[in-house]
C-alpha cells in the first residue's frame, strides 16, 4: 500500500512541477515588456549568507498591467512548487516506508532524491528574494521527475547486499546534497550567460530586466560551486570507504568511480581558476556547465550505457 502511495505521490508531484513550469514561463512572458530603471533597489540574498542590498533593477513603470501580471504568475508558479515538492517529499518517504529502508538503492530513486533536494535549496532561496529562478528550476524538476516516473522506475526491491553498510548512507546523503548545489549553481550559470549577453548588447528587457547584474548571478553561481565541492570531494571519499567494504579495495577504477573523479577535477579545476587565474564571467559559467553535465553522465548515463560494480543502481 506504501509503495502506491509513493507511485501517486510521485506522479502528482511530476505533473505538479509541470504546471509550475508552465506558471513560471507565463512569468517570463507577461514580463517582455517590462524595462530596467536607474536606480537600483531590492533585496537577494546569497547561498547561506545574511540578507544583502543588491542592484537588482525594478520593473519600469510604464507598463504596471505587465508588472501585475508578472507577479501574479510568479507567485503562482512558486505556489505550484510548493505543492509539488509536498508530494515529492511524500513520495520519497513513502518509497522507504515501503521498502523498510532508505529510499536510495536504485536510479529511480536516486534522481527522486536528488530533485528533491534541488527544489528544497530553491524554496528556501525563494523565499529569501531569489524566485526569479523558478523556471530553470522547474523545468530540471520536471525533467528529473518526468523521466523517473515514466523511465527509470522500478518496483520497491530489497537492498542488494553491497548496500547495507552506514558509509552507503553517508556517501548518498552527501552527494544528493552536494549535486543539488551542483545544479542550483549551474542553473545560475546558464541565467549568467543569458543576462550578460543582454547587457552587452545593451537589451536587457523583459524577465531579464527584473535579473539581478550579471556580475552577482556569476557570484552566486561560485558561491554554491565552492559550498558543494567540498561535499563532492567528501562523497568521494566515503565511497572509497564503502568500497574497501564491500569490495575489498578503496578505489578500482570502476566507470562510476572514474566519471566521480572527472567531475570532481572539472570542478576543482573551475575553482581554482577563479582563486589563482582571475577567472570570472563567461568562462568560468561555461567551466561549470560542464561540470554539470559530467556530473549528469555520470549520475544517469553511466547506469545506463557502462556496465561495472554500480550497476545494481541502474533500470
Amino acid at each position: 500500500m506504501a509503495e502506491y502511495w509513493s507511485n501517486l505521490a510521485m506522479v502528482t508531484s511530476a505533473v505538479v512541477y509541470l504546471l509550475a513550469l508552465a506558471a513560471f514561463a507565463a512569468e517570463w512572458a507577461a514580463a517582455r515588456r517590462l524595462e530596467p530603471v536607474e536606480a537600483p533597489v531590492g533585496v537577494l540574498v546569497g547561498a547561506g549568507g545574511p540578507a544583502e542590498t543588491t542592484d537588482e533593477p525594478t520593473p519600469a513603470p510604464a507598463d504596471e498591467r505587465a508588472r501585475v501580471r508578472t507577479d501574479m504568475f510568479g507567485r503562482m508558479g512558486l505556489g505550484l512548487t510548493v505543492i509539488a515538492w509536498g508530494s515529492h517529499l511524500a513520495g520519497v518517504v513513502l518509497r522507504g516506508v515501503a521498502g523498510n529502508r532508505f529510499p536510495w538503492g536504485n536510479m529511480y530513486e536516486f534522481v527522486t532524491a536528488a530533485m528533491l533536494f534541488v527544489v528544497a535549496i530553491y524554496l528556501v532561496l525563494a523565499f529569501r528574494g531569489v524566485r526569479w529562478l523558478g523556471l530553470p528550476v522547474a523545468l530540471l524538476a520536471v525533467v528529473g521527475q518526468g523521466l523517473a516516473v515514466t523511465v527509470f522506475y522500478v518496483a520497491v526491491a530489497p537492498l542488494v547486499p553491497a548496500l547495507h553498510s552506514v558509509w552507503f548512507i553517508v556517501h548518498i546523503v552527501a552527494a544528493a546534497v552536494a549535486g543539488a548545489a551542483f545544479n542550483v549553481g549551474g542553473l545560475f550559470s546558464v541565467l549568467y550567460l543569458l543576462k550578460s549577453r543582454a547587457e552587452r548588447r545593451e537589451r536587457t528587457r523583459g524577465y531579464l530586466a527584473k535579473l539581478p547584474s550579471s556580475s552577482r548571478i556569476d557570484e552566486l553561481a561560485y558561491r554554491f560551486h565552492a559550498f558543494a565541492f567540498p561535499l563532492w570531494t567528501f562523497a568521494i571519499a566515503a565511497g572509497a570507504v564503502w568500497a574497501e567494504y564491500a569490495w575489498g579495495r578503496f578505489w578500482g577504477w570502476d566507470p562510476k568511480e572514474t566519471w566521480s573523479l572527472v567531475t570532481w577535477v572539472v570542478y576543482a579545476g573551475y575553482l581554482h581558476a577563479r582563486a589563482t587565474a582571475g577567472w570570472r564571467g563567461t568562462r568560468a559559467a561555461v567551466v561549470a556547465i560542464v561540470g554539470l553535465a559530467c556530473f549528469w553522465f555520470n549520475f544517469v548515463g553511466i547506469n545506463l550505457l557502462v556496465s561495472g560494480l554500480h550497476s545494481y543502481a541502474g533500470i
